[in-house]
Parts: C-alpha cells; sequence; structure tokens
C-alpha cells in the first residue's frame, strides 16, 4: 500500500513543480524574442534593404552560430556549477540582444545582435533538460510551442500597438514601430532572469556533481560513438524534423501576410493561437502515443512516433501552395505544425534513457547543435534562397514551405527507422 506524502515530501514536490514553472516561462520568454522577428519581416525588409536570402540567415544562421557551438561548453558547465545561475545569466543576455536589435541600422548589425540572442538562448535548453531531469523522469516540452504560440500572440498585439505611428521618440532618439516592439519584448526577460537568480534552488549541490566525478567531454563523444547505432539516427532523423518544423514556424508569417494580404498583427494572432492548439497539442498527443506504445511493449517507441509525426507533416505541407483561401491555408498549417511537433518528446525521451545522467547535458548540447546548424540554418535558408531563386518572392513562400518541410520530413523517416532495432535492444 502506497505511503502518505509527508509535510517534506509535498514541499519537495511543490519547489519541484515550481522549477518546472518558472522554466516554462523562461521557454515562453525565449520563443518571443526568438519568434518576433518573423512577424517583423516586411518592415524590417523595407527598412533595411535585405532580401528573402538574407532574411533566411537572420532567422536561421545568425541565431544559431552560438547557439550551437556554445551550447556544448555550456552544457559542460552546467554539469559542474548552479544551474540556476547559468539560466538566469542565459536569459539576461537574449534579453539585452533582443532589444538592441531594435537599435539595428542595417544588415550587419542585426545580424550581430541576432548571434548574442541565441548565444544566451544556448543556456537555456541544457541546463534546463539536465535540472528538470533531476526531478522529474521526463520532460515533453509543451513550454516550445506556449512559448511560440504566446510570441506570435504577444507580437501581433505589440505591433498593433505600436504600428499606428510612424516613429516614436525614446531617450531622445526615434524609433520605428518594428525597432520598438523589439524593446519591448526584450525588457520583461531581465526580470525573469531576477526571479530565476534569487527563487530557483539547485537540487543537486554543485559539489556532488564536480569535476572529480565528471565524465570528460572526449568520454560524452565516445559513449555517442559506443552507441551510435542510437544516438546517429536520433540526432540525424529529428535533426531533419527540426528542419520541417522550423521551416514552418519561421516563414509561415510571411506566407499568410503575402498569400492572403495579412498584416503583421493579425498574422499574429492567428498563429498564435495555432501553434498553442496545433503545436502543443501535438506535444501532448505525441507524448500520450509515446507512453501507450510503451505500454503495449513498443520497445522502440521514441522512434516510431517521430516517425508518425514525421508522415503526417508530409501531406499539408506539400499541399499548401494549392490553398485558396486563409481558412484553407490556415487549417493546413494547423495540420502540419500538429503532427511536426510530434518528435520533440520522443527526441528528449532518448537522450534521457541512452545518455547517463552525468552526461546529459552534454549529449543534449550535440543534438540540439545538430537541430540548430542544420534543422534551422539550412531550413530557413533554403525557404529564403527557393523565394529569391526559385518560386518567386510573393506567391512562391508557399511551395517553398512544402519543398522544404514535405522533404525534410521524408528523409526524417529514412533515418530514424534506422534506429528503431538498436533502441529496442537497449537495457531501459
Amino acid at each position: 500500500m502506497p505511503q502518505p506524502l509527508t509535510a517534506s515530501d509535498s514541499a519537495s514536490e511543490g519547489r519541484a513543480w515550481y522549477v518546472v514553472i518558472v522554466c516554462m516561462f523562461a521557454y515562453i520568454m525565449s520563443f518571443i524574442d526568438r519568434q518576433i522577428l518573423s512577424l517583423l519581416i516586411s518592415p524590417i525588409q523595407a527598412d533595411l534593404h535585405i532580401n528573402d536570402t538574407q532574411f533566411g540567415l537572420l532567422s536561421g544562421l545568425a541565431f544559431s552560430i552560438f547557439y550551437a557551438t556554445m551550447g556544448i561548453p555550456i552544457a559542460s558547465l552546467s554539469d559542474r556549477v548552479s544551474r540556476p545561475l547559468v539560466i538566469a545569466v542565459g536569459i539576461g543576455l537574449w534579453s539585452i540582444a533582443t532589444a538592441a536589435c531594435g537599435m539595428a541600422a542595417g544588415f550587419l548589425a542585426l545580424f550581430l545582435a541576432r548571434v548574442l540572442v541565441g548565444g544566451g538562448e544556448a543556456a537555456l535548453t541544457p541546463a534546463t533538460y539536465s535540472l528538470i531531469g533531476d526531478l522529474f523522469p521526463r520532460d515533453y516540452s509543451i513550454g516550445s510551442f506556449l512559448g511560440a504560440g504566446t510570441a506570435f500572440l504577444v507580437g501581433g498585439t505589440v505591433i498593433a500597438l505600436v504600428s499606428y505611428k510612424q516613429e516614436t521618440l525614446l531617450l531622445g532618439m526615434a524609433f520605428r514601430p518594428w525597432q520598438l516592439v523589439f524593446l519591448i519584448v526584450g525588457a520583461p526577460g531581465l526580470l525573469l532572469a531576477a526571479l530565476v537568480w534569487l527563487t530557483v534552488k539547485e537540487p543537486v549541490p554543485a559539489d556532488r556533481r564536480g569535476k572529480d566525478g565528471m565524465p570528460s567531454f572526449g568520454a560524452v563523444l565516445r559513449l555517442i560513438w559506443e552507441r551510435r547505432a542510437i544516438f546517429l539516427p536520433h540526432i540525424f532523423g529529428f535533426t531533419f524534423t527540426a528542419m520541417a518544423l522550423f521551416a514552418i514556424l519561421g516563414w509561415t508569417p510571411a506566407y499568410l501576410m503575402r498569400s492572403f494580404g495579412l498584416t503583421p498583427g493579425s498574422s499574429g494572432l492567428w498563429l498564435g493561437f495555432v501553434a498553442i492548439f496545433a503545436g502543443g497539442g501535438g506535444v501532448l498527443t505525441s507524448g500520450w502515443l509515446m507512453d501507450y506504445l510503451t505500454r503495449a511493449g513498443r520497445r522502440d517507441a521514441p522512434f516510431l512516433t517521430g516517425m508518425i509525426g514525421a508522415a503526417g507533416t508530409v501531406l499539408p505541407a506539400a499541399v499548401l501552395p494549392l490553398a485558396s483561401s486563409l481558412p484553407v491555408g490556415v487549417a493546413l498549417v494547423t495540420v502540419a505544425l500538429f503532427f511536426a511537433s510530434f518528435p520533440m518528446p520522443p527526441s528528449t525521451a532518448v537522450m534521457q534513457i541512452a545518455a547517463p545522467p552525468q552526461m546529459r547535458s552534454r549529449v543534449s548540447a550535440i543534438f540540439l547543435c545538430s537541430n540548430s546548424l542544420i534543422g534551422l540554418t539550412v531550413g530557413s535558408l533554403l525557404v529564403g534562397l527557393l523565394n529569391d531563386n526559385v518560386f518567386g518572392k510573393t506567391a512562391g513562400v508557399a511551395a517553398s514551405i512544402g519543398v522544404v518541410a514535405s522533404g525534410a520530413s521524408v528523409l526524417a523517416i529514412l533515418i530514424l527507422v534506422l534506429g528503431r532495432k538498436p533502441f529496442a535492444a537497449f537495457p531501459n
């Protein structure tokens, strides 16, 4: 018979859920600061005179340079020092960098500011995965889609509030509406950074995760190579699912504005609800499906769930150019985003199961490095290149999204299938 929770147990559980809630808010803020750029594509392009290829670089490469490369050393640091401190510093950095995007007067300045946004956000995911992994057995990452949806909702609302003005004077300087949006959405992150620093406590003290007992990064690489039959299909298969997801999230605002004449504000409101309910619903459904398959004896459940999500993304993405009206276009985006969100819980589950706790942060950082440098960078850039050179900037964005998202999903299925048997044979 199970024993009732003591007051101490209840307090510990309450503190654990507090950490989850605060980390979810951090994810929401990170996605607001990350995704707001896609809503501002029209005014930024008009003022800074940049094309879709350059915008793809801002959305992908600029963000991922530090997000990918700094994630690995930050993950190593997270295994050795206070993880709440790492998270707080990261939030503060990306919030300041987001505000700096509003000060940019050209492509290069905006590119560098986006690099710093990615550098700050690099601190969040590895440290949070590790922190929550010590508190709960699995993290379903719904905060990502709450963040993406809230980013569009908040962004759309802020844009609508400031867009009626041509310029706003602030501290003696004149700011265009899109610049003011970056300043507004960047500021709250500084308060959140202080909240994390002051109130989130480290559940496992640093001296119990210290240097003496910590495997080297070389040992982490050796582990990945020894278990390459699992990790290589996992890393590259889920990277292509991420490419599909990033292509949809990053370029759908441009699709709605160019194909159906929506304003940035109304586009943000449409996509906010779609991201929250379709993306969040996809994450919850994926987590439920993975647990169901596991209980049914499918030891390859994480890989199989990822494949199902990729398969479900192919058709709605491929037929997106055929949408003849806004409701049809939004419906196709909704279905595509629902299935494109499936791989997030299983990709996390594989790392939680196949990587030892002392290596989990750095394994997740390597995974996110691939997701960023290949999934985000290549996916965003390919859509921009196809817009500028193949399908056309105005009407062709739907075709570009369709080619990249559906093509990446097919590749993901072909790669993920290779990891099913090795993972099923892994003792867990």
